[in-house]
């Protein structure tokens, strides 16, 4: 799962959505220094990257990539899920995702004081450039994915991972409605920030 689900599945509160939000972002930073409910949030998030990782439709899911990009599956996945997200949200929850979106971003701009400075600079980019407006599109998913291509360090074939994406779309999308339930059962249960 990518931001927008981290954020989905946390408290609503500034220091859970910084946690939840945290684990893509907590290299170098000193969890013990942070606040309880921070420190709960990126436990959250872990705990749902391992579920997510450890499922069966996200398994069977990456057998859907071609060898030589199958090493990167799990970060187009990520951002997939998100798009899924948004396509499937009256599915989900009540409120309409542009009200949502709208309500996360405020959120967000109210708890980046919480931010180490590269997630608050990344967090921020989300909100200016409103990525989850374009992550309902296909096209506009598959320039982001080639922008995460050329942020990896080393030669890659993950550019142009919409390609692969686009003729599976269909068994892509059943993988998430199998995940997304279950997610949010094991994460409400597991109640690691209660």
């Amino acid at each position: 799962m990518n931001y927008l689900a981290h954020a989905v599945l946390a408290q609503p509160n500034h220091y859970s959505l910084t946690g939840n939000l945290l684990g893509d972002f907590c290299k170098g930073v000193n969890t013990t220094q942070l606040h309880p409910r921070i420190v709960a949030g990126l436990y959250n998030h872990r705990a749902v990257d391992r579920f997510t990782d450890q499922h069966p439709a996200v398994r069977s899911a990456k057998q859907l990539f071609s060898d030589q990009r199958r090493r990167f599956a799990g970060i187009a996945l990520d951002v997939l899920f998100d798009h899924f997200l948004i396509i499937h949200w009256q599915q989900f929850y009540p409120q309409p995702f542009a009200d949502y979106k709208q309500q996360l971003y405020r959120q967000l701009a109210e708890a980046e004081h919480l931010m180490p400075a590269h997630m608050a600079a990344t967090i921020r980019s989300v909100r200016t450039h409103d990525w989850f407006s374009n992550y309902q599109q296909l096209a506009q998913l598959g320039t982001a994915l080639d922008r995460i291509a050329q942020r990896i360090r080393f030669a890659n074939q993950f550019g142009g991972m919409i390609e692969e994406i686009k003729p599976n779309y269909a068994a892509l999308e059943q993988s998430f409605l199998w995940l997304y339930p279950e997610l949010r059962q094991y994460i409400a249960a597991l109640a690691l920030e209660n």
